[in-house]
């Protein structure tokens, strides 16, 4: 029965349907029948078979109740077509759903007399006697053995290493050599070119047969070299990112590879921790866990350690475990490991799914279908010169093979090649630019982005701060490193709050310090580190600091918490509470303020001179911090350690601004964005203050008045409102992770083709969901470089901009090749059939076609795959999404020049009518017309603006080589006897060659000219 789990906002609502769990063919049913409602009622459907859910959007014109009784009609149709069961009332399921959950777990293969091998399979069963969310924390500690205090011992983690193996998911094999090989004998042309062997044998012409093999051959050989090193490139980007686990064992926190995590281990989650694997909750303070990956909820899950009494509880709704894929946002805790490698949850998916091989591209996809339309049209084509022969009077035998032959020729079987290939160089010229692709069609997609969203702290910024300004005790102190000394000869002198204040501010931090020959080393945040720093260089011990202050507690931010709050115990036993984060927000929870040693109630006034002072520090694209501390019980006065109910009680203690300059070749970046015709938008946590003046730096908004929206309440819009918006802003200020994704997707929405950059933890679920996700590959984290499609290994924005040069070069270089591809073999096809309906006989035997679509179309082909960008191809808009690869016009354009190439060959053939008559040697005439002719027009494909004859277009040797080399053939073919009675070439003279050397260069003049 479907139930409404949740409706989140207006037009938004999750259903959950037992009969999807695990039900890969129900999954695909429905999106096919619901994609019949998108635009008329439903605008996205997302199923998930691991949590039985499904996230529905819909117009505000229907109702939660209206789209669940669609699904259950769905449901209906489902099991009519499948002649499946009805669900079990009582548990929800089917039968076929119940057959697939068994058959995840296969049965342990045995040795011996029969005793089962000690597998993971095995111990897993053992260990499922009651769903792990069912059982007490102690009760499930004690079945692994585990002291949460040490976790696993070394040698017992080791142990079950060995028992469970690895936990690692199972990879698809990638394609052997053997198997690309194969592939390239299983497609149309070749069974077209078979075909014609056959006739050939049939025919007496042995010979024949041989050398259309061998063609076949060639062609498969070609196509084999670029594909297996293809292939090699696709397998390496699954190897770019390796995460990590923290684990504890023998008392010690370790990190170790994900691969070496074992049941039983006990797994430290903090801010931007990788789920190793599948644990139950021991310990968790406001533990926040994006399961998107799993689940497909946009929002993070709060997460707890209460015991669930209902087995039978979807994935997403088993609060108190936690799965491997999902990532920490916020709050801290302990798991302990229950699961591990093709056993967790997304592994046992894994296993219900067929593995194939590394899937089509969209661009492979378009070019699979405009080649299935070719091979109709040709083959159509080709029948009917078939039939004119046969009424002009030639065997049936003789216009069959040439038909044959004919529409092999003129089908190019290369495209899929040409689309891999080229998609892979462009992978391989990135890394170059220090930029690494983590998918294939990441490229093409970088090449028709629309949108760029960026964030600001470490993207935009160094992420390299500095206090530059602090505010405290109702005065400003504003320096730089060369006014150290000065400083602090205030603070001594006069300074009290202020040196409280970087007391505080060093307190309140997670900054690791090391001390190491009379310097300090220091790792944490760029935020933290600075404050840190100040406290260092002003003399501050900030070791003794922390050693007199014990930390005892740490709540981190959150989405509902913007600020950082540590307990600490004095020396005296007394308990201290530091407050650092928003300054507003702090400033709301204070009622006394820190002035000359004493602490003074704080007053409107007061209030509002912190305010303005924030505003002003903002205004001057600084990141502030407030702070402020809680002396005394910590429990009382509205104060509750345990569930931190904080509301009044602080003491102010002042702001720090913090610089974070902006990265060298921003400002350039930007506007070269704007001129590729890609919106830029800025996203940041920062107040709106702060973005504001880096924003106006930048000049995101071309000119026009800078729109910007504080996100504060950017979850009570409707979605409407948000998609309207989204395409209206330039900056969103104080954003949340959530509301990062909320952003994304509403300028999805909006139809644009979006990127995301990002560093941090935050930037995860919407680095994720983007089209392109860019990830920081020096300054950013694991989590960020885990999810992104593009990771920059140097930081180095401005390699963003040759990465969609490259993608937008890459696209327009697989136009280029299939443009050349289409009007060369459309050519053959043309002079063929004309010369046919005029009664001039076939000017082109069944060898010369095969060695015309031998030399003239693959190398030249490839070669223009390895075109240099384009002088103006970032000067031009990006292409919009699901265009088909050719417009109408360029249509018209190939079909022009297909018939300028056929022009040129008749004409030729038609001298060698009048001064020879039909026979070998007017044929010779058309054949090596046609075959220089379709290469020098490679030379025209190279751009459909820009003439060859201008000589500004970039060099290709590539294409230089290729053609040079396949003329240098034809020439050898026209003077080696061999080849000559091979291919059926007559005698020719040096008038014969002057015309073909006019025709040959008329097309490529004529083409130019037209272009220019």
């Amino acid at each position: 029965m479907i139930q409404v789990v949740h409706a989140e906002v207006q037009g938004r609502v999750r259903f959950h349907i037992p009969e999807l769990y695990r039900c890969e063919s129900l999954k695909k049913f429905l999106q096919e029948r619901l994609s019949r409602y998108r635009g008329n009622g439903i605008s996205s459907f997302s199923p998930n078979i691991l949590t039985g859910n499904a996230l529905v959007c819909f117009n505000t014109d229907n109702s939660p109740e209206t789209i669940g009784l669609l699904l259950e009609q769905c449901l209906r149709e489902y099991h009519a077509s499948t002649g499946s069961p009805q669900p079990d009332p009582k548990t929800g399921k089917s039968v076929i759903d119940r057959q697939v959950q068994d058959d995840s777990f296969p049965s342990p293969p045995t040795v011996g007399q029969g005793e089962p091998v000690p597998t993971f399979a095995s111990a897993w069963r053992e260990q499922e006697i009651a769903p792990w969310h069912t059982l007490e924390t102690e009760e499930i500690l004690a079945r692994w053995s585990v002291s949460r205090e040490t976790g696993l011992a070394q040698e017992v983690a080791q142990g079950n290493y060995e028992k469970f193996g690895p936990n690692a998911l199972s990879e698809p094999e990638p394609r052997s050599g053997w198997e690309i090989f194969i592939s390239q004998f299983k497609s149309l042309p070749v069974a077209l070119l078979s075909a014609a062997a056959g006739l050939a044998v049939i025919s007496g012409g042995i010979l024949d047969a041989v050398l259309i093999m061998g063609v076949v051959a060639v062609n498969a050989g070609i196509a084999y070299k670029t594909e297996s090193e293809a292939e090699t490139t696709i397998q390496s980007l699954k190897n770019l990112i390796r995460p990590t686990a923290q684990v504890i064992r023998n008392g010690d926190l370790q990190e170790i590879a994900v691969e070496g995590v074992v049941p039983g281990d006990l797994l430290s989650l903090k801010p931007g921790t990788y789920i190793a694997a599948d644990s139950r909750l021991v310990e968790a303070d406001r533990l926040s866990i994006d399961e998107s990956a799993l689940t497909g909820e946009s929002l993070p899950a709060l997460k707890t350690t209460q015991v669930l009494k209902a087995e039978n509880i979807p994935l997403g709704d088993r609060t108190n475990m936690v799965y491997r894929g999902a990532m920490v946002t916020g709050g801290q805790g302990l798991a302990l490991v229950v699961a591990t490698g093709r056993y967790t949850e997304i592994g046992k998916l894994q296993t219900l799914v067929e593995e194939a091989v590394a899937p089509e591209t969209p661009l492979e996809k378009q070019l699979g279908r405009v080649g299935d339309e070719l091979v109709l049209l040709c083959c159509g084509i080709c029948a009917l010169v078939c039939g004119i022969g046969l009424l002009r009077g030639f065997a049936l035998l003789q216009m069959a093979n040439t038909a044959v032959s004919l529409a092999a020729a003129a089908v190019p079987e290369g495209l899929p090649t040409v689309a891999t290939t080229t998609l892979a160089l462009g992978v391989k010229n990135m890394e170059k630019h220090q930029v690494l692709i983590r998918r294939l069609e990441a490229v093409e997609t970088l090449g028709c982005l629309q949108t760029i969203c960026l964030d600001k702290t470490g993207t935009i910024t160094k992420n390299e701060m500095t206090v530059v300004r602090i505010y405290a005790g109702g005065r400003v102190f504003q320096f730089n490193e060369e006014d150290l000394p000065a400083a602090v000869h205030q603070i001594a002198s006069n300074g009290h709050e202020f040196a409280q204040l970087i007391r505080m501010a060093a307190l309140c931090n997670e900054t690791e310090i090391d001390r190491a020959e009379n310097r300090y080393v220091l790792s944490g945040s760029a935020t933290e580190k600075a404050l840190v720093q100040l406290a260092i260089d002003l003399g501050i011990d900030v070791l003794d600091l922390r050693r007199r202050y014990p930390l005892l507690r740490v709540n981190h931010r959150s989405e509902q918490r913007p600020f950082m709050t540590t307990y600490h115990e004095t020396a005296t036993g007394d308990k201290l509470m530091v407050l650092k984060g928003s300054p507003l927000d702090v400033l709301a929870m204070c009622d006394t303020y820190l002035k000359e040693g004493q602490r003074l109630p704080l007053n409107v006034r007061q209030r509002l001179q912190i305010e303005t002072e924030n505003d002003r520090m903002a205004g001057d694209s600084l990141r502030v911090l407030g702070v402020a501390v809680y002396h005394g019980e910590i429990n009382g006065n509205g104060l509750d350690a345990g569930n931190d109910r904080i509301d009044r009680g602080f003491t102010w203690l002042g702001v720090t601004g913090m610089a974070d300059p902006i990265r060298e070749g921003v400002h350039q970046l930007v506007s070269d964005f704007h001129r590729a015709g890609i919106r830029t938008v800025m996203i940041t946590g920062d107040q709106s203050q702060t973005a504001y003046a880096i924003g106006k730096e930048l000049n995101l908004s071309q000119g026009e008045p800078l729109e910007i929206l504080d996100s504060t309440h950017l979850d009570a819009m409707a979605p409407e409102t948000i998609k309207a918006l989204a395409q209206r802003v330039h900056i969103f200020a104080r954003v949340s992770p959530a509301h990062k994704l909320q952003i994304v997707r509403a300028l999805q929405s909006a139809g644009q083709v979006v990127a995301m950059t990002g560093d941090g933890i935050n930037d995860g679920p919407a680095l994720k969901a983007a089209e392109v996700g860019i990830a920081m590959g020096h300054s950013g984290t694991d989590i960020a470089r885990e999810v992104a499609d593009v990771v920059l290994k140097e930081d180095n924005l401005e390699a963003l901009v040759v990465a969609i040069q490259d993608g937008r070069t890459s696209y327009n270089n697989i136009k280029k090749s299939v443009h050349f591809f289409l009007s060369t073999n459309i050519s053959e096809i043309m002079v063929t059939f004309m010369a046919l309906a005029a009664g001039w006989g076939t000017p082109l035997n069944t060898m010369q076609l095969l060695w015309i679509n031998l030399v003239s179309d693959i190398l030249p082909g490839l070669a223009l795959t390895m075109e240099a960008p384009e002088p103006s191809v970032l000067e031009r808009p990006p292409r919009p999404t699901g265009e088909p690869i050719f417009s109408g016009d360029e249509y018209w354009s190939i079909m022009r020049e297909s018939a300028t190439l056929s022009a040129a060959a008749l004409s030729a053939y038609g001298y060698g009518l009048m001064r020879y008559g039909i026979g070998a040697r007017a044929g010779a005439l058309a054949f090596n017309s046609l075959t220089i002719a379709q290469l020098l027009h490679a030379f025209s494909c190279r751009s459909d603006r820009q003439s060859v004859f201008r000589g500004n277009l970039p060099a290709n040797r590539f294409l230089t080589l290729s053609v040079g080399g396949s003329i240098l053939l034809q020439v050898l073919a026209m003077f080696t006897p061999g080849l000559r009675s091979l291919l059926g070439i007559g005698a020719m003279s040096l008038t014969d060659g002057v015309v073909i050397a006019g025709t040959s260069l008329m097309p490529l003049i004529i083409n130019e000219l037209i272009k220019k």
